[in-house]
């Protein structure tokens, strides 16, 4: 089911290519396609650059809460300190967009890791490829064995997660899950390595509708620090996957600061912005947040995720959902389940369940299985997230989306 690879030859394999490495975070490889065509990071950047929140006041809140439509000033203000005292009024707006624009309509979906195999020095993930974890990758056949037993929990989203190497999980491996993954869900997303465009285009082709890519943080300097090393480290070229993904024919893209990273309320502008910008660029393209914390990881007890609070991310997806109504919002089981159930209808409109961020743990197969990437605070099953939104008022939603 999951294959086993010598770690010895593979890091020392890992290690002669990140001597080739450059050290500016700005300077492209040349394997690397570069959009020549496109300013959205220099605009993403400046603003991020003229966004200061502390000079923001009550008034400003209020003022930014009676628009009739947000503006990226308005963004700004609701992301600040001062919004913090109006949470309630926020709670309001926001529930109104939501129940606007989706209804009382909850989607679910898991994720499934097909490899942990990786390339990159990410000093907080539990994925990197100096950390000391168990490696795997799932065969075809482990592949489809794990997704069939994820369908028949009548799940019908699911998004395919790899670790970020190239020589482990190549772009036909991917296709060739995705394909698989066509034969049992009706939606099918992917949140791997970033790639070319017409690599990109090579996938939906093998059936892939929407592409996920974390920046992580879109603070350059803070983002030197904490990606030492592999393709990772290459900031533009992160930064312009999702551009590349439209460009390629994807229906939708879905953008994320690991909330923590850095200073949280200017990594949740930069997303937002970055997000706006492209919507704005490609009106027709669906757009989404993810909206992840720190998690604790294997062999990193430093890591938690107590440098943003419940209430600050609220916020964060509250401004979100404020400032780009039509986007879809997730919310992961890196939260607990109480905060969870309490912001789907809020503002998140897609809810994980039955999640697991290890390799090959759906099924029962004996065969070695991966360390999970991060811990996670929430394992209900699907049912168990069914009846939670159902007590809610809200209706669990599989997919909603048909191939004609």
């Amino acid at each position: 089911m999951s294959e086993k690879i010598n770690e010895t030859i593979l890091n020392e394999e890992i290690k002669k290519e990140q001597q080739k490495e450059h050290s500016d975070i700005m300077q492209y490889l040349p394997d690397m396609e570069i959009l020549k065509d496109s300013n959205i990071m220099e605009e993403t950047l400046n603003a991020v650059k003229n966004f200061d929140y502390h000079k923001y006041t009550a008034d400003d809140v209020k003022a930014a809460l009676s628009a009739e439509n947000c503006t990226p000033k308005d963004f700004a203000v609701l992301l600040s300190p001062a919004a913090e005292d109006f949470i309630e009024e926020i709670a309001h707006k926001s529930t109104l967009e939501t129940r606007k624009h989706f209804g009382n309509s909850v989607y679910l979906f898991t994720p499934l890791y097909i490899s942990n195999y990786c390339e990159n020095f990410c000093i907080y993930c539990g994925f990197n490829c100096h950390n000391k974890i168990s490696r795997a990758k799932l065969d075809l056949e482990g592949i489809e064995r794990e997704m069939k037993a994820i369908s028949e929990k009548g799940l019908e989203e699911i998004l395919i997660l790899t670790g970020e190497s190239r020589k482990m999980s190549d772009v036909k491996y991917i296709g060739e899950a995705c394909k698989i993954a066509r034969k049992y869900f009706k939606m099918v997303g992917i949140e791997v390595y970033p790639m070319n465009t017409n690599e990109y285009k090579y996938l939906h082709e093998c059936g892939v509708d929407y592409v996920t890519v974390f920046q992580e943080t879109y603070n350059p300097e803070k983002y030197k620090n904490i990606h030492l090393a592999g393709h990772k480290r290459v900031y533009p070229y992160r930064f312009d996957s999702q551009e590349r993904a439209i460009r390629a024919g994807m229906r939708g893209v879905a953008f994320a600061a690991l909330l923590g990273l850095d200073d949280f309320r200017k990594d949740a502008f930069a997303t937002g912005i970055h997000a706006y910008l492209l919507q704005k660029k490609y009106p027709h393209i669906e757009i989404s947040f993810s909206c992840p914390r720190l998690r604790p990881i294997i062999n990193n007890e430093k890591i938690n995720p107590m440098d943003v609070r419940e209430k600050q991310l609220l916020q964060v997806m509250m401004a979100y959902r404020i400032f780009m109504p039509f986007a879809g919002m997730t919310i992961s089981t890196r939260e607990r389940k109480d905060f969870r159930d309490n912001v789907i209808g809020l503002a998140a409109t897609k809810i994980s369940a039955s999640v697991d961020t290890g390799i090959g743990n759906h099924t029962n197969d004996k065969s070695d299985k991966g360390d999970n990437q991060f811990e996670i605070a929430d394992g209900r099953t699907v049912d168990e997230v069914v009846n939670a939104i159902k007590s809610r008022g809200l209706q669990p939603v599989m997919n909603d989306y048909l191939y004609v």
